[in-house]
């Protein structure tokens, strides 16, 4: 009979898109009993709120700082997790107090570990109040001030999902707002970084120049033309070639260098960065993966992944192809950090994070008797 704790993760990341909500039982090793997963996209106008308070965000010099409209956009985007959490149970009949945990990752809007600084918006607290449920909270800020890098964190949970996966070494590819690669070898060796820029720039052209907040499916990028000399310029920046651990602020980059394009060509540019970026990272790894998982929207992009394809050696597929969500996978992360982090145990390690240790992580909000007592579920 194997105990395992039925957890939530909230993601929304370093994208714009919405909050991801995602149910997992598990026993934080080894086992783990996927759940239902939902989607609760922004509206247009806290997509704008979220990028003005990006602009806010390089202000900030400490974690505890909240210029401009930091502070009221916070308390609101904690309001809105609430409210997805609320939603979610409801709709999928789950009972609230069944739940024994809640990994909550908040908008991130500042990340420089080289400054032992992170920001990810969202009051662990008051989210706690509100559904009535503990909360792990702040997960990147243990690891930031022992000197690593904060991100990425999934890796571990990378590698209890893919336990049944026979090729090796494998990769697990995340192309979210900056895209990020676990690297897992036979034993379970862990190698992770960002690679680059992910979706962050690409959506970001495409909302200045068409409203519309991505490139779907590629379209846009499949009919205009790669400017290969402004790849090789964004290319030559000192983080390409710079040895994991490493990792990325959202705003590290940005699409002025593909200005005065025609959007089509502007797309094609910005797309093929990315898979230039993740192409480049297997200098980094000791031996090419002889399979690529893709997870987070870029796998949604035909023409990000046929270039991606293109570009390494061996298969390219979708999350899906192997049983995976490839849009709730982060999500589910968070839920089974969460767990790991009650029960004290490492979340970060040094492939991964450049952590000097195994590490664990998160702040603790709310009653832990919730978690030690209503959330175990009991399979054989």
């Amino acid at each position: 009979m194997v105990k395992l704790v039925r957890a939530l993760g909230l993601m929304s990341g370093t994208s714009l898109d919405g909050i991801d909500v995602a149910m997992i039982e598990t026993d934080g090793e080894a086992v783990v009993h996927r759940g239902a997963a939902m989607t609760f996209p922004y509206t247009p106008a806290m997509r704008r709120q979220l990028a003005d308070a990006l602009a806010d965000a390089r202000l900030i010099t400490s974690r505890d700082q909240r210029p401009g409209m930091l502070a009221a956009t916070e308390h609101e985007l904690t309001e809105l997790h609430a409210a997805a959490v609320s939603a979610f149970c409801r709709k999928q009949g789950i009972p609230r107090k069944s739940v024994g945990v809640v990994g909550f990752h908040g908008q991130t809007v500042l990340h420089r570990p080289e400054q032992k600084l992170t920001v990810q918006l969202g009051l662990g607290p008051l989210l706690s109040e509100l559904i009535a449920l503990p909360v792990v909270y702040d997960l990147r800020a243990a690891d930031v001030e022992a000197g690593g890098q904060g991100a990425p964190l999934v890796p571990v949970y990378h590698r209890a999902l893919s336990g049944r996966l026979d090729q090796r070494p494998l990769a697990v590819l995340n192309i979210g707002g900056v895209a990020n690669v676990t690297w897992i070898g036979p034993g379970g060796a862990l190698i992770a970084f960002d690679t680059g820029p992910g979706n962050a720039l690409l959506d970001d052209w495409m909302m200045r120049h068409t409203r519309v907040p991505c490139d779907m499916d590629g379209a846009i990028a499949a009919t205009g033309r790669v400017h290969e000399d402004v790849v090789r310029f964004y290319i030559s920046h000192s983080f390409f070639s710079t040895p994991p651990p490493k990792s990325l602020d959202r705003q590290a980059f940005f699409w002025d260098l593909v200005e005065g394009l025609s959007v089509a060509d502007g797309a094609a540019t910005l797309t093929a960065l990315t898979v230039e970026a993740i192409a480049r990272s297997r200098e980094f790894m000791p031996d090419q993966p002889a399979l690529w998982v893709v997870c987070g929207g870029g796998r949604k992009n035909r023409t990000l992944m046929s270039g991606l394809a293109g570009r390494v050696e061996n298969a390219v597929v979708p999350a899906e192809a192997v049983g995976f969500d490839g849009d709730s996978l982060e999500a589910e992360a968070w839920a089974y950090l969460a767990v790991r982090a009650l029960s004290h145990r490492p979340i970060t390690y040094p492939g991964t994070t450049g952590a000097p240790y195994p590490m664990t992580g998160g702040k603790v909000a709310g009653q832990k008797a919730a978690f030690d007592a209503a959330s175990v579920v009991e399979r054989n």
